[in-house]
């Protein structure tokens, strides 16, 4: 890797990315794609393949750009299956970028968990999941993360009433999150102490 002061090594052509990616590794392109490389992975092949896209010495993809949820739901032409989520890999050694796509079922909306292979995977799959509802298998902590805890179904699916409103009755403490950090960090939880679930938001009659 580049300390900051090493010149960025000159990166591989979409065409040679294409031949070590699709030739080489099986994967798809992506039709959809009109910008950089995108290719289709198979689910049951994505940490194989993003493995290889951060380790192999002539891709160094190491940074996980960011990912997101896709739902296809009424998308003109499409006719796969209804989720999908995508992934921005970039080589800062190399300069080059690429676009990871994974086709997602409807009846069963799961991908593995890259949260042991990045570190941000973490967050982006609970944000995924919170939005879409889509499942990463493995992740340790699968909680909501943009909505409150007791919010029902997912308002990034295109089928998701936009104008339906839903209240908070009781806070979440987050005591779990708190242990699982504190363990992170190499500390012991000797007591938790008292367990509170927190103070109602609302009172019965009201509209707040």
């Amino acid at each position: 890797m580049s300390n900051g002061s090493d010149p960025i090594k000159p990166g591989l052509s979409a065409v040679e990315l294409t031949r070590i990616l699709v030739e080489g590794l099986g994967l798809v392109r992506d039709g959809s794609h009109r910008w950089d490389l995108g290719l289709i992975c198979p689910p049951e092949r994505l940490r194989e393949i993003v493995t290889t896209l951060r380790d192999a010495p002539n891709l160094r993809f190491a940074t996980l750009v960011d990912m997101v949820g896709i739902d296809y739901l009424a998308y003109p032409g499409h006719r796969g299956p209804r989720f999908a989520v995508a992934y921005q890999f970039k080589s800062v050694e190399f300069r080059h970028r690429i676009a990871l796509k994974v086709l997602v079922d409807e009846e069963t909306p799961v991908v593995p968990s890259l949260h042991d292979l990045f570190n941000n995977a973490d967050w982006t799959e609970r944000e995924v999941w919170d939005q879409f509802g889509i499942r990463f298998s493995g992740h340790p902590n699968l909680k909501r993360l943009l909505n409150h805890h007791e919010f029902v179904g997912h308002p990034l699916r295109k089928d998701y009433p936009c104008q339906k409103r839903q209240k908070l009755s009781i806070n979440d403490p987050m005591i779990d999150q708190l242990e699982a950090r504190l363990k992170e960090r190499g500390f012991t939880v000797i007591d938790r102490g008292l367990s509170h679930s927190g103070k109602p938001m609302i009172s019965k009659g009201t509209d707040a």
